[in-house]
């Protein structure tokens, strides 16, 4: 009795890490697969850059500012692009393009092959990343995508971890041979990404994905002919509502994605403004650091899927992201106490506002999630996601300027403001919601004014948002 207890306890364990067999466990797969290179890439691009290359500090900061900018604003037509052509393949397109951008690294040697370089990374991970949703959209049913999106990110973290410790061999050894070998490692596993992608089933583009999973490619295609000719009756765009305007001229999920951007720019805590702040104004000693990632991404690798399970409908992720309000507020109140206090008491400080900002993390990313997608309309779920992942490139660009000058510059003042900002933004993600909700209820009244049930998941049964 004993052994099938364990047996079973060690069979829940690992449903909370890894995700169903099928699409779901393939997409898994390919998500751990690039996760290890870019792992490895994360540690040891900025020394590889200076060291190997050559350039300076502030050249590379300005080369990846416009990398980013440039990756932000190819989102969009590259989400588009994978709606009508087909999520799978414009995403296994889009992932050998990153393997050839991180492999054109490897011989760069001035800045403005770098740049080139740089932005060809920067639109090739961007448009893969909407590409890989809206796969996710046609493959996976609406009730399951948060929870498939939550294991997602475990695994991210997992692989990260992985290759955050193979980059730190590389780190220490020192030389030119091992950093190449590290951005040669970050080229193959798109290689493989792209070569697991391939095992996915084909999702058409060109049709509505109403939010159920895909079995496999000429019974989706051949299911979603009917679907879209019962739906829509005759005379109807068999694309879509044609005439609806694009995410650009979305402003209500506009000022969604902009409301997460402002929540999004806690992701570079970890990777910059935590460390400055700890040898900056802190007594903790310098190792402090690597354990408050490690703490970070094993925490989310266990409880990331836990703290998504309650998130079911736009009502829960929206007070998901409230709450994540209120601990990030509190973790940045904790984050401020560690300055100015002895050594051992810094550490322990540290350890506990990083526990409440990875609380914060999750329920936020859990939220967020859920509101990217069923604020979306069924047939544009890649135009719309490759917008609302902007926000990742916007804090990836800003947050490391917004960080410093916080949190270096002002001290607990800049900690706290911190807080304040990323509350204000939580709690008016609500309001932001319901208009959102509102206006797509009202485009499908527009688009149907006989009152018949409107294509799409998210307008068969309104939600109401607290």
């Amino acid at each position: 009795m004993s052994n099938r207890a364990t047996a079973a306890e060690a069979s829940v364990r690992a449903h909370h890490v890894i995700p169903p067999a099928g699409p779901q466990r393939v997409l898994a797969l390919a998500q751990l697969s690039n996760a290890v290179g870019d792992g490895a890439y994360y540690v040891t691009s900025a020394l590889y850059f200076t060291h190997v290359v050559g350039l300076a500090p502030a050249r590379v900061g300005l080369g990846l500012t416009i990398a980013w900018a440039v990756g932000s604003a190819a989102g969009v037509p590259l989400g588009r692009l994978a709606d009508r052509r087909g999520p799978r393949g414009t995403a296994v397109l889009l992932a050998l393009a990153t393997s050839l951008a991180v492999a054109s690294f490897l011989v760069v040697r001035g800045f403005v092959p770098f740049v080139l370089a740089a932005c060809a990374y920067a639109t090739a991970q961007s448009g893969l990343a909407a590409a890989r949703q809206a796969l996710l959209a046609g493959l996976v049913s609406r009730q399951e995508r948060t929870g498939l999106l939550a294991h997602l990110q475990s695994t991210l973290n997992a692989g990260l971890a992985v290759g955050a410790g193979l980059g730190g061999l590389a780190l220490h050894a020192g030389t030119r041979a091992a950093y190449l070998g590290v951005f040669a490692l970050d080229a193959v596993s798109f290689l493989l990404c792209a070569a697991v992608l391939l095992r996915l089933p084909t999702v058409d583009g060109t049709h509505k994905r109403n939010g159920t999973p895909a079995r496999n490619g000429t019974h989706l295609r051949n299911e979603m002919h009917a679907r879209v000719e019962v739906d829509q009756g005759p005379g109807r765009d068999v694309a879509g509502r044609g005439d609806a305007p694009g995410v650009l001229r979305d402003r209500p999920y506009a000022v969604v994605a902009l409301l997460n951007t402002v929540l999004l720019l806690r992701m570079p805590l970890l990777s910059l403004g935590i460390p400055l702040w700890i040898a900056e104004r802190t007594a903790a000693p310098t190792w402090v650091v690597s354990a408050l990632f490690v703490l970070n991404t094993g925490a989310v690798m266990l409880f990331q899927v836990r703290t998504a399970r309650g998130v079911t409908g736009t009502a829960s992720a929206t007070r998901a992201v409230r709450r994540s309000g209120l601990v990030m507020l509190a973790s940045c109140a904790v984050f401020a106490l560690s300055a100015g206090v002895s050594p051992w008491t810094a550490v322990g400080v540290l350890a506990v506002g990083a526990v409440l900002q990875v609380v914060a993390e999750m329920q936020q990313s859990a939220g967020s999630w859920q509101l990217s997608f069923d604020l979306a309309p069924p047939d544009r779920v890649g135009e719309y996601q490759g917008f609302f992942g902007t926000g990742v490139t916007v804090a990836r660009t800003l947050g490391p300027l917004v960080l410093t000058a916080l949190l270096v510059g002002w001290g607990t003042p800049g900690w706290l403001l911190l807080g304040a900002l990323t509350l204000a933004a939580s709690y008016a993600m609500g309001p932001a919601v319901r208009w959102a909700t509102e206006s797509r209820a009202a485009q499908s009244r527009t688009a149907d004014p006989f009152g018949s049930p409107a294509p799409g998941p998210t307008l068969k049964r309104p939600v109401t948002v607290n």
